[in-house]
């Protein structure tokens, strides 16, 4: 009679984003070890690796779940590199932002997080393929722009993300709100490009901000589609309301707000902007260029 091997996990961390390193580690080891996973392999990202040597080595190992801990752009690169190889992926949020984990459900307390991410079920989720000018072949989970989001992005101060968290970008975006206006040409799928001038473009995978802001409503994660939307506040006066009509849904959210739903999606702008994907400024550059892959990647939720 063969004896069935224990089903091995692979713990990719990020230990700038745990305090204390040693604590986290026997917690998710004890919660690991509970639930039958023997001889559990840790690897930490660096400062030159983001973590796509860890992801291909949890690949090599032959993982059955990749545990994922630290902020959007770890959890960006790890989903990225399994993406199309079935191994399971359980996010622990552990950054200032946590994006995938909010648009999962997945708790912010780690506690709480490794009970449902452990103890939940697997759901395929869509992986975006992007490239661009400046950008090599690459993916997002979350969300990708250019323009003011990125800005937001780059000026929060790191000091103050980590004394007050997510709320240093709201510091960042009160002095970023005067941003300059983006001429644009977008492309969804085969309609014919259509030119805007924008504060910011975002495509997205999932929808909803830190504070449960809900910046592509229509956004679904399985639903084989990506979102795009635009805005465009003229003046600064502007941006109550359209900040209002993004939380309450009723409201027209009239001219300074537009969204698009495809497939594909490419935004040119006219001159090098700012960009970031999943909360990590990217080069400067011209294009974003975005295309679904449906289901391509599994994570576990609660």
């Amino acid at each position: 009679m063969t004896t069935q091997a224990q089903p091995r996990a692979a713990v990719i961390l990020n230990p700038i984003k745990v305090g204390d390193v040693d604590a986290f580690r026997a917690k998710v080891d004890a919660a690991l070890t509970e639930r039958g996973f023997d001889d559990t392999l840790w690897l930490e990202t660096t400062e030159d690796d983001a973590g796509y040597a860890m992801a291909h080595r949890a690949i090599d190992e032959t993982a059955d779940l990749v545990v994922v801990a630290g902020g959007d752009g770890t959890v960006r690169v790890v989903c990225a590199e399994l993406a199309r190889t079935d191994i399971p992926v359980a996010v622990l949020p552990a950054g200032t932002g946590n994006l995938l984990a909010r648009n999962l459900g997945i708790s912010l307390d780690l506690d709480v997080a490794l009970g449902q991410v452990l103890d939940g079920s697997e759901q395929r989720i869509d992986s975006v393929l992007v490239k661009g000018d400046q950008l090599g072949d690459d993916r997002f989970v979350v969300m990708a722009g250019l323009g003011l989001d990125a800005a937001i992005i780059a000026d929060a101060p790191d000091d103050l993300k980590k004394r007050v968290g997510w709320a240093a970008y709201v510091v960042s975006t009160v002095r970023n709100l005067n941003h300059p206006f983006v001429e644009v040409e977008i492309s969804v799928d085969d309609a014919a490009p259509i030119k805007r001038r924008a504060r910011t473009v975002v495509i997205g995978n999932v929808g909803t901000l830190q504070a449960n802001i809900p910046l592509l409503p229509d956004a679904e994660p399985d639903d084989g589609q990506i979102d795009l939307v635009v805005l465009a506040p003229r003046r600064i006066s502007h941006w109550p309301r359209l900040a209002l009509s993004l939380v309450v849904k009723s409201l027209n959210e009239g001219r300074h707000i537009q969204r698009f739903t495809g497939q594909r999606i490419q935004v040119k702008a006219a001159s090098p902007v700012r960009r970031e994907l999943d909360g990590d400024t990217i080069e400067t550059g011209r294009i974003l260029s975005a295309e679904v892959d449906p289901s391509a990647l599994v994570v576990r939720v609660p």
